[in-house]
């Protein structure tokens, strides 16, 4: 079965390589930008049938010349450390053939809130932010900051997969540590809630102007000094979800208006997809829970240096580099589960039409 699954892989890659060399094909805007993407997500694998056509010959080769020259030493290591690495190479070409999560290609929108602790908790929301911040820039996204303020921050992430990547750092993020405030050197433990939400074209979702209510007033800063002498904060309530989006950090009205509507389709499409697939992990409110300390998907402890991913029972000892954006570790390993999940479901086999 894993032959097969190879020379399928060998003979679409091929393919690819044929479209993407077609004057037609680099022709046409749409098609070279669509085998393009195929090909990109399909190289991975393709690099990994052709390792696995190469250390089957080598175990070929060392079974015919170990029946020929009987048992050498040299030739039964290359026979056991092909076999092994043969092994492995299967179950690695499947994970690499795993039926891709669709939203995975979209830019997103975070949304970090405090959660249980007071000021703590506003301030662990802030080192989120940071800390996602610091990530996607080293993973070469665009940030845009979109609205922040009193402990709460949105964002966008902008780049190819930023979604893949993000998707896990949904949920409620617990830390204990020693407050700044703390004058006996307590521990105490806070969340803080991180939504992730993939962005939405407008032909995703349709949003019926006449379910909106648009409602403008005048920003104002920190305790209640006014930073804006005209109305240009906006506050939109969709009516039939009652999610309700505000905006008042750019000084025009159109801009925070504009703001907000993407905020509101993220949230609208991250709704509909949750309703329509119960097993999709995206739901914000799967996502968030009620920031209660008992509901965490990582703990950051302080005191220890350790951070501790509980969906995958994973412990690293790398807490400040975490902090500063070092979270590709995390990532690997939760995409290495989640394709092992997506294994094991008979309809996730990736197609190769």
């Amino acid at each position: 079965m894993i032959d097969d699954l190879v020379s399928q892989i060998e003979a679409r890659f091929g393919a690819l390589q044929e479209e993407l060399s077609d004057p037609t094909v680099i022709g046409d805007r749409d098609r070279f930008r669509a085998a393009s993407k195929a090909y990109r997500e399909l190289e991975p694998a393709a690099k990994l049938a052709a390792e696995y056509r190469h250390v089957r010959d080598d175990l070929e080769g060392a079974r015919e010349l170990l029946a020929e020259d009987g048992d050498d030493p040299e030739l039964r290591a290359l026979l056991e450390s092909s076999r092994e690495r043969l092994e492995g190479l299967e179950d690695e070409i499947r994970l690499a053939m795993v039926e891709r999560d669709p939203n995975d290609d979209k830019n997103v929108i975070v949304e970090t809130r405090p959660g249980a602790g007071g000021d703590e908790a506003a301030l662990w929301a802030g080192d989120l932010y940071r800390m996602l911040t610091r990530y996607a820039e080293r993973r070469g996204f665009q940030v845009e900051p979109l609205s922040i303020g009193e402990g709460s921050y949105t964002f966008a992430v902008k780049g190819d997969g930023a979604y893949s990547v993000f998707k896990y750092e949904g949920g409620t993020h617990r830390v204990q540590r020693v407050p700044e405030t703390e004058s006996q050197g307590r521990i105490h433990t806070s969340t803080a809630t991180v939504a992730v939400l993939p962005e939405a074209d407008d032909v995703e979702v349709a949003i019926d102007p006449n379910d909106l209510q648009i409602d403008v007033y005048r920003s104002s800063g920190p305790g209640g000094q006014s930073v804006n002498t005209t109305d240009s904060a906006v506050r939109i309530t969709h009516k039939p979800s009652g999610i309700v989006v505000s905006m008042q950090d750019e000084k025009s009205q159109l801009q925070n208006r504009e703001r907000a509507m993407r905020v509101l389709r993220a949230r609208l499409y991250e709704r509909a997809l949750a309703e329509q697939q119960a097993e999709l992990a995206a739901s914000r409110q799967a996502q968030v829970g009620t920031g209660e300390r008992a509901e965490k998907i990582r703990t950051y402890n302080f005191p220890e240096k350790r951070v501790k991913d509980h969906r995958i029972n994973l412990l690293s000892h790398n807490l400040d580099g975490i902090l500063l954006g070092e979270l590709d570790e995390l990532t690997d390993a939760l995409q290495d589960d989640e394709k092992r999940r997506r294994l094991s479901v008979p309809s996730s086999a990736s197609g190769l039409a």
